[in-house]
């Protein structure tokens, strides 16, 4: 054995490659046959069989490994052998040797460190060439290129033009001798400290600016005002991309190596936006202080430099448009609080001297704004409200710097003939009734606003934003701050009629909030006045101070059991605030934004006056929840654009989102409940019916008599008008609401008066020839008869013979003598004497305000009945009587 292990057979002759080439010399059947005679040897004759290349050393590697691995050894070195049988010589590297020659199973496909590092070597070789040729390529900002822009043009619904805007940028170019330098250091110790002695750009801010916009996070900016004024310059292309971000670093960087310091600062105040149109620190002076920027003194300068952090925000002026929380009096506190701050950083950086900071303790309050004569009448409020909504809107980060640069063909759902109509409608009940001329105490500053909503689609079809938008600057249509009043309480029935009333009487075995579901013909409320208000348990509502609430109607009058139809066709404001009790504040606020408001428009609090109106959203707003009825229980948003294309492509493209905000039987029964309002003899609505036509609405006046609403639809539009006065030249944080007694020669204005009279010649005019169209019959409702607010629920009738088992039919319904009698006048009643009598007659008289009491009460409350009376417009007591209802008390009022 150690003989056999020692020595090895001999090698057949000619093996290895030689053997190769004489076997592909032989014909094809002969190499056969020598397989053959080769496959059919003896055992021994395996130590005579060719060997692959190298096969002795690859065994000897193989049996040092074990036996456990010599298969799979030799196995690969005959795969070797014959590979080197058809290719290179044996042991030959390639170029890039990977899977690796010389290492076996996962080694082989682990690279050297040689191929690693030059890989490594070659890519940081070819990203410097690209960055080479790319710095190379890349111009220095000319801010004279910049200085270019194109119009905005606005179309009308039916596709002409309705307004070209821009085409001229706002900007003038100065040198840096002309720049203040207390501008200069202004921005240098708010934006970038570091200014005079970095490179020009900011590697960490980059860095993050490009992480956040690979992961889908809010996209940044540069940080360096080398950078800032590198983006100012690229106007074609205000998308926060990768390419436009590489693009911006190899221009920051040459720009941070080829020019001055002082260009630098001088292009980016020359090129940065200030709002209000103003291009460049030259129009930014001009538009804001009237004088040129040499003039400008160090506490104007931080003023300025606080805008270049957003002038939407920081603008004293404010921007609600925009966004809501950008009112004037927001704005205003944030510009005076950064240009405290910019001041404070320029004293500490040394750049103001301490007395010289000293001396400026009071806010450079700018100047109003003016309009381009080209936007005045309508076309101003317009052009705001389009440019607002796609601001707002977009998807793409279109801001209005970049859609004062121009190029957007924006396209409106304004119609033209009404927005004429419109306008035409309230300066035609101006002119005939609001004389300040010849009645300067109470008809000055009396203002309209107003706003047309397809129902269909929530497109706004018309506005009135005020007498011209070249002189008066605000939005009327717009939200401003003018309460709603008793046009709210359609909010109210709606949830009482999907979200039922909390019974008091359900128990914790029946749930915390047990509800049913309130009928508005069946269920009856308490109407008098001064009605104490109480809790849906019975309790009595308290405010924080312990104190109680009398609810008062409009010329204190008593209406005392009337069913929600009638209390919604005289307006009556006890039953309603009562209701919203019964309901609860949340759940009629949520009936409200379902309908379409915007939460941030509701009052806050959970206090009862909220279900007779003390919330101000916008006439648009209030179009477009009405709308919701008009279109059966189908809320859509309010939108003032279709589309916008820039560059031959549309960035912009409205899709109308239809909700379900209530059923059609809760739809269908308010519509029915507010066609009342207008067509009944007494209903406060009465003024604004069209002949021939469906109309449904509410009037609405507040507290004081500050301001007067009407609003109302017809099945194919739905309109809000608003009356109101505001003296709109005081300065912003003193403005108020002025009362209107005695304004247009009347003793008081109600939305039954000048709002409701608009209205209607408005619709009339504009829907003139169209298709009359006609509401929904009301559907049935799963509701049942609810007595709140201290009415008396029927009692069952005693039978003659007492029965063994209960009787589970109703008993009859008491008679009526009179569906609607006058109401009953409370003269005798103080203010605090919520239960002396009512019924003592006298004259009118008592406040239009609520009270509040600390005494107890017998009203309030929701009863249970257990025998509801049958058929429609029930009233318990005389009920009557027309007028709005006005009161409410310390939280505000409601409605005329």
């Amino acid at each position: 054995m150690s003989e056999h292990r020692r020595k090895l057979p001999p090698q057949p002759q000619g093996g290895g490659r030689a053997a190769a080439r004489r076997a592909a010399q032989q014909p094809t059947g002969r190499r056969a046959a020598q397989t053959r005679g080769s496959d059919s040897g003896s055992p021994s004759e395996s130590y005579g069989e060719e060997r692959p290349y190298g096969g002795r050393a690859e065994a000897r590697r193989a049996a040092q490994r074990g036996p456990g691995r010599r298969r799979g050894a030799e196995a690969a070195a005959a795969g070797a052998g014959a590979g080197r049988g058809r290719g290179g010589p044996p042991g030959k590297k390639r170029l890039i040797d990977y899977p690796r020659h010389d290492k076996y199973g996962w080694r082989r496909w682990m690279p050297s460190w040689k191929l690693t590092s030059g890989l490594f070597l070659g890519f940081a070789a070819s990203l410097l060439g690209a960055a080479t040729i790319a710095y190379a390529m890349v111009e220095v900002p000319d801010p004279d290129k910049a200085a270019t822009a194109q119009n905005n043009v606005y179309y009308w619904d039916d596709g002409t033009q309705m307004a070209a805007t821009g085409g001229e940028i706002n900007r003038q170019i100065i040198p840096i001798e002309e720049i203040p330098l207390a501008m200069q250091n202004a921005v240098i110790s708010a934006e970038n400290k570091t200014f005079r002695d970095d490179s020009g750009i900011d590697p960490m801010g980059i860095g993050r600016a490009l992480f956040n916009m690979a992961t889908g996070e809010q996209t940044q900016g540069g940080s360096t005002i080398t950078q800032q004024y590198v983006k100012n310059n690229r106007l074609n292309n205000q998308s926060q991309t990768l390419s436009r971000k590489f693009k911006e670093l190899f221009i920051s960087i040459k720009v941070g190596t080829d020019l001055d310091k002082k260009d630098i600062m001088a292009g980016y105040l020359n090129t940065s936006y200030y709002g209000r149109g103003a291009y460049g620190i030259q129009a930014a002076a001009r538009t804001y202080y009237n004088k040129d920027a040499q003039k400008l003194n160090p506490s104007e300068c931080a003023f300025l430099a606080s805008l270049l952090k957003g002038s939407t925000y920081y603008d004293p002026e404010g921007a609600p448009e925009i966004d809501p929380e950008a009112t004037a009096k927001n704005n205003e506190e944030r510009a005076t609080k950064r240009w405290k701050w910019i001041l404070d950083e320029m004293t500490n950086d040394g750049y103001l001297k301490p007395g010289e900071r000293a001396k400026f303790t009071t806010f450079p309050m700018p100047l109003k704004t003016t309009k381009n004569a080209k936007l005045g009448g309508q076309i101003g409020y317009l052009v705001d409200l389009a440019k607002a909504y796609f601001i707002n809107n977009n998807d793409r980060g279109i801001t209005a710097q970049d859609l004062a640069q121009g190029g957007y063909e924006i396209h409106t759902t304004f119609n033209k003939k009404r927005v004429k109509d419109l306008e035409t409608a309230v300066k035609n009940v101006y002119d005939a009734n609001i004389d300040p001329a010849k009645r300067p105490k109470t008809d000055t500053h009396v203002q309209f606003g107003g706003a047309s909503v397809d129902p269909e689609t929530g497109a706004i079809v018309a506005i009135y934003g005020g007498s011209d938008a070249t002189k008066h600057f605000t939005n009327n249509a717009d939200q401003t701050g003018a309460q709603v009043g008793s046009t709210f309480k359609p909010f109210v029935l709606a949830a009482a009629m999907r979200d039922g009333v909390r019974d008091p009487n359900g128990g914790p075995e029946q749930g915390p909030d047990q509800r049913r579901l309130v009928d508005p013909d069946k269920s009856i409320y308490e109407g008098r006045n001064k009605l104490k208000i109480k809790n849906y348990d019975g309790s009595v509502w308290q405010d924080e101070n312990g104190e109680q609430w009398l609810q008062t109607n409009d010329g204190q009058v008593s209406y005392k059991d009337i069913n929600l139809r009638q209390a919604m066709i005289h307006s009556a404001n006890s039953p309603f605030v009562q209701l919203g009790m019964d309901i609860g504040i949340p759940k009629v606020r949520q009936a409200a934004i379902d309908a379409g408001l915007r939460e941030n428009s509701l009052a806050k609090a959970n206090v009862p006056s909220f279900s007779i109106g003390i919330s101000d959203p916008s006439a648009i707003r209030m179009a477009g929840s009405y709308a919701t009825f008009a279109a059966n229980g189908e809320q859509r948003d309010p939108y003032s654009v279709t589309k916008v294309d820039a560059g031959g492509k549309t960035v912009f493209e409205h899709e109308v989102k239809t909700k379900a905000a209530f059923s059609t039987a809760v739809a269908s029964n308010v519509t029915d409940v507010l066609r009342d309002v207008v067509e009944d003899p007494e209903g406060t609505g009465k003024n604004a019916r069209i002949p021939g036509r469906d109309v449904a609405g509410k009037t609405g006046t507040t507290d004081g008599n500050k301001s007067a609403w009407f609003v109302g639809y017809t099945p194919q539009l739905s309109t809000a008008i608003d009356m109101y006065r505001l003296d709109d030249n005081a300065e912003n944080k003193n403005r108020k609401f002025l009362e209107m007694y005695g304004t247009g020669d009347q003793d008081k204005i109600h939305g039954s008066s000048f709002p409701s009279e608009i209205w209607q010649k408005y619709m009339s005019s504009t829907l003139k020839g169209e298709k009359v169209m006609r509401f929904p019959k009301p559907e049935t409702l799963d509701a049942e008869a609810v007595y709140g607010g201290g009415a008396p629920s029927p009692q069952p009738t005693p039978s003659e013979k007492p029965s063994e088992t209960p009787s589970q039919s109703p008993s009859p319904t008491p008679s009526q003598s009179s569906s609607s009698p006058s109401p009953e006048p409370d003269t005798s009643c103080g203010p605090f004497e919520w239960d002396c009598s009512e019924d003592n007659g006298g004259q009118n008289g008592g406040s239009d305000e609520g009270a509040t009491d600390t005494g107890g009460s017998t009203t309030g409350g929701v009863t249970t009945s257990p025998s509801p009376p049958t058929g429609g417009n029930v009233n318990g007591n005389p009920t009557g009587g027309s007028g709005n209802s006005n009161g409410g008390g310390w939280l505000g009022g409601s409605e005329g």
